[in-house]
């Protein structure tokens, strides 16, 4: 049996002096065993990017760093790519289980 569950993903939009940080999709709901992505772009680049999770009632749990161009890290069911760029990052959730509803949100530095 299939189960339904949200994946709320921090849609984030902020501006610091003259860089801009755009995450999408804003929110995505996907049955159980989906793949799902969610992307984090920046105007600048950054040295490293981080992500980090956030279940209901808890705090945000730091999944990862990366700070190569062009590198991917995996973790379980995770895997996350630095662009060539150092302006953008993209988490994938493979086969996504109801564990993983939570909020996702990214940070550059």
């Amino acid at each position: 049996m299939l189960l339904k569950f949200s994946v709320l993903i921090l849609w984030t939009q902020l501006a610091f002096d003259t860089q801009l940080l755009q995450q999408s999709p804003r929110s995505l709901s996907i049955q159980e065993g989906e793949n799902f992505t969610t992307y984090c772009n920046f105007t600048s680049t950054f040295p490293s990017f981080q992500w980090y999770r956030q279940k209901p009632g808890a705090g945000p749990v730091h999944l990862m760093t990366l700070s190569k161009r062009g590198e991917v890290k995996k973790q379980k069911s995770l895997t996350a790519l630095f662009g060539e760029a150092r302006k953008d990052s993209s988490l994938l959730i493979i086969a996504a289980q109801p564990g993983d509803a939570a909020i996702y949100f990214c940070a550059g530095s």
